[in-house]
C-alpha cells in the first residue's frame, strides 16, 4: 500500500495520521524517539506491509506481471492500489476523499518534527494534492517515474507500465477483493495496539 491507503487505514486521530506516513521515512528499531502513539501507527504500518506482502491476493496480482517484471510489481501494485481506493474512496470511507485529504494535509502543516525528507515534501504533497490526485491514472506515471528515479537500476519499474494499462480490469478486481481484508486486519490491528 503507498500513502493514501496507509493513511485511511492507520486511524483518524492526528497522531494515527502522521504515523500512517512515518512508516515509509522512519527506518530501524522504534526506541522512544517519536510519541507512543506515533510509533504505535508506525507499527500498524508496518504489519499493513508484512500482511500486504504475504497476502494470497496480493501474489495472484503479482503473478499476472510477465516474470522479468515481477521483482517491481510489487511497488507498481501499491500505487496502483492508492489509484483504486482514491477512484473508489466512497465504497471504503465515509468522509469525502477532498475533506480527508484536507485534514490530512492540516496535520502535516502543523507538525513541527517531521520525519526530515517528509519535512521537505509534505508542502508539495499539498500544494499538489497527491494524495486526491491519485484518481487520475496518468499520475501513476509521475508517481513510478519518481520511485523509478531512486531505485539502484532506473527505467525498470517504468517497464511495468504498458502491462499495468494491460492489466487494469483483473488488477482492480484484485483490489477489491483485497481491500476489505485489509480494513479488516488493519482494524483488528489497531485495536491490540491501542
Amino acid at each position: 500500500m503507498n500513502y493514501l491507503a496507509h493513511l485511511h487505514l492507520g486511524g483518524d486521530a492526528p497522531a494515527q495520521l502522521l504515523g500512517s506516513l512515518y512508516g515509509d521515512f522512519v527506518k530501524g528499531p522504534l526506541a522512544g524517539q517519536w510519541p507512543a502513539d506515533i510509533e504505535a501507527a508506525i507499527r500498524l504500518h508496518r504489519r499493513i506491509d508484512a500482511f500486504t506482502d504475504r497476502h494470497p491476493l496480493q501474489a495472484q496480482a503479482r503473478s499476472r506481471f510477465p516474470l522479468a517484471q515481477r521483482r517491481y510489481a510489487g511497488i507498481v501494485l501499491d500505487v496502483f492500489f492508492d489509484h483504486c481506493l482514491a477512484l473508489n474512496w466512497a465504497d471504503y470511507a465515509h468522509e469525502p476523499l477532498p475533506h480527508f485529504t484536507d485534514r490530512v494535509y492540516r496535520v502535516l502543516a502543523t507538525e513541527q518534527r517531521l520525519p526530515e525528507h517528509l519535512a521537505r515534501i509534505a508542502p508539495r504533497m499539498a500544494a499538489q494534492d497527491w494524495l486526491g490526485s491519485y484518481r487520475e491514472f496518468a499520475v501513476l506515471e509521475q508517481v513510478l517515474t519518481a520511485i523509478d528515479q531512486r531505485l539502484s537500476r532506473p527505467g525498470l519499474l517504468l517497464e511495468c507500465l504498458s502491462d499495468l494499462q494491460r492489466l487494469y480490469t483483473p488488477l482492480f478486481e484484485d483490489f477489491q477483493q483485497f481491500y476489505p481484508q485489509l480494513q479488516a486486519f488493519a482494524a483488528s490491528e489497531r485495536e491490540r495496539l491501542d
